[in-house]
């Protein structure tokens, strides 16, 4: 029997948040067409003029189809618009569900599209938080974390960024500094009066474990990064600078990331009460 010949086709995600709703419904959706073969375009962030002209022009490169939830009202025209001038299909997915609700919720609906939204404070919170974030990771603008609600430190594959992104989707402004062999502790962190900070910890052969894929996966040479005696001497230091400073410490070796960031969480509350 002949196998289907695959069809590839370009997809466009457009969302002013993340995207991971988007994301989560192609993929459900593309699994039913087993010859489907999506050529997945994520435009996360879409939160400015400049961002939707970049995802315009994008779309007119390769055009497809376009799923998209967009809150800001002209930049939803804008792109209806573009699409439809281009003759690309184009849905938003959450359009049924919100007419469903208004029905049935028995809410005031308009004949405009989008009219029936509004972005609330918590909405504005999170997506502050992600850019947040994304400008304070890795150690990025340190001075600036003097702001954040928690600052994540751990050595090399702790799980830092994506704990940190998790935070920003709960709505916490959340940066990180990596601890590097031979690289100073940040002394400005003594200054800060805002921030919680927090210490993540993993076994070393766990984080052996993660940088050996790391590297394979970039194609490099094992080193003292992936040293099972230099790791287990990066953890031993930064528990010791973690015990000095009174920092709380999270281990996050059989921890997902929600669960670290659930737990960060509870430790944060903790302290403001």
């Amino acid at each position: 029997m002949k196998r289907p010949v695959s069809i590839y086709f370009h997809v466009h995600l457009v969302s002013d948040s993340t995207g991971d709703t988007l994301v989560a419904m192609m993929k459900a959706s593309c699994a039913q067409f087993r010859n489907a073969t999506p050529l997945e375009h994520l435009h996360s962030l879409v939160r400015s003029d400049k961002d939707m002209e970049r995802t315009l022009n994008m779309i007119e490169d390769k055009p497809g189809i376009v799923l998209y939830t967009l809150l800001n009202t002209d930049r939803r025209k804008a792109l209806e618009a573009r699409c439809s001038e281009l003759g690309v299909a184009y849905v938003s997915i959450l359009d049924p569900t919100l007419s469903m609700l208004g029905r049935y919720l028995g809410a005031a609906m308009t004949s405009e599209i989008g009219a029936q939204r509004h972005l609330d404070q918590d909405y504005y919170n999170r997506m502050s938080a992600i850019d947040y974030a994304m400008t304070h990771d890795d150690g990025q603008n340190i001075d600036g974390l003097k702001d954040a609600d928690i600052i994540l430190l751990g050595i090399s594959r702790t799980s830092k960024t994506p704990t940190c992104i998790y935070l920003a989707n709960r709505g916490y402004k959340s940066g990180n500094i990596p601890l590097v062999p031979g690289s100073p502790y940040p002394q400005q962190l003594n200054e800060f009066k805002k921030p919680f900070i927090v210490g993540l910890i993993a076994s070393p052969s766990r984080i052996v474990e993660i940088r050996e894929k790391r590297l394979e996966n970039l194609r490099q040479d094992e080193t003292s990064y992936t040293n099972q005696d230099d790791v287990r001497s990066e953890m031993r230091d930064a528990k010791r600078m973690f015990a000095k400073q009174g920092y709380p410490i999270v281990d996050v070796t059989r921890r997902s990331i929600e669960e670290t960031a659930a737990k960060i969480i509870k430790l944060y509350s903790q302290r403001q009460d």
